[in-house]
C-alpha cells in the first residue's frame, strides 16, 4: 500500500465547487427503504430496476440516493465497532423545510438518536430501516456562522429546540 505524504506537502486542494452527488446503499429489503426514503422523507422513485435496486431523488436529479440489494439482500447490518458509512447527511435548502422533514419521521413514528445545534447548521440524527446512519440537516447562512477571534470556525454541540423547529415549519 502506498504511503500518503504529509497534508502539508499535498497538492493545491479540490476544486471549491466539488459537491458529492449521490450516495448508493446497500439495503436487506428494497421495498422497505423505498417506503422509509420516499414515503417518509418525500424522496421521489425515478428509477427501479426490478426487485434488486432503485434510484430517488428531490427536485428531478437523476438520483441522490442508489439503493440496492446486489450483496445485502435479506442482509444484517455492520455490528458495532466495525468500519463503514456513519452516516448520510441530506441538507434541505431552509429551516422551515427541515422542520416539514421532523413533522414527517415524527408521524411516522420514528426516534430521533439526536438533534443537534452546531451553530453552522441544524441537524437531526436517525437511522433508516437497515440501520443506515441518517442526518437531515440545513445550513445557516454563511455569515451568522460562528467565529473565533482569529475568525477560524468556532462549531459546537448544543441541543436543538425540537418545538422552535416545528413551529418552524411551514
Amino acid at each position: 500500500m502506498a504511503t500518503l505524504a504529509p497534508i502539508a506537502d499535498q497538492p493545491a486542494p479540490i476544486d471549491p465547487g466539488t459537491r458529492i452527488g449521490h450516495v448508493h446503499l446497500k439495503v436487506a429489503d428494497l421495498d422497505r427503504a423505498l417506503g422509509f426514503y420516499c414515503g417518509v422523507l418525500g424522496f421521489t422513485l425515478i428509477q427501479r430496476y426490478g426487485a434488486q435496486a432503485a434510484f430517488v431523488s428531490a427536485g428531478g436529479y437523476h438520483h441522490h440516493l442508489g439503493l440496492n440489494t446486489w450483496d445485502s439482500l435479506g442482509g444484517a447490518p455492520p455490528p458495532p465497532g466495525t468500519t463503514g458509512l456513519f452516516h448520510t447527511a441530506i441538507l434541505y435548502p431552509t429551516r422551515a423545510a427541515l422542520g416539514n422533514a421532523l413533522r414527517r419521521v415524527a408521524s411516522a413514528g420514528i426516534a430521533l438518536d439526536g438533534a443537534s445545534d452546531h451553530g453552522v447548521s441544524e441537524a437531526l440524527y436517525l437511522r433508516d430501516p437497515d440501520q443506515n446512519g441518517v442526518e437531515l440537516y440545513w445550513d445557516r447562512p454563511r455569515e451568522a456562522w460562528p467565529l473565533n477571534p482569529d475568525g477560524t470556525l468556532a462549531m459546537y454541540t448544543r441541543r436543538l429546540d425540537l418545538d422552535a423547529l416545528l413551529r418552524e415549519a411551514a
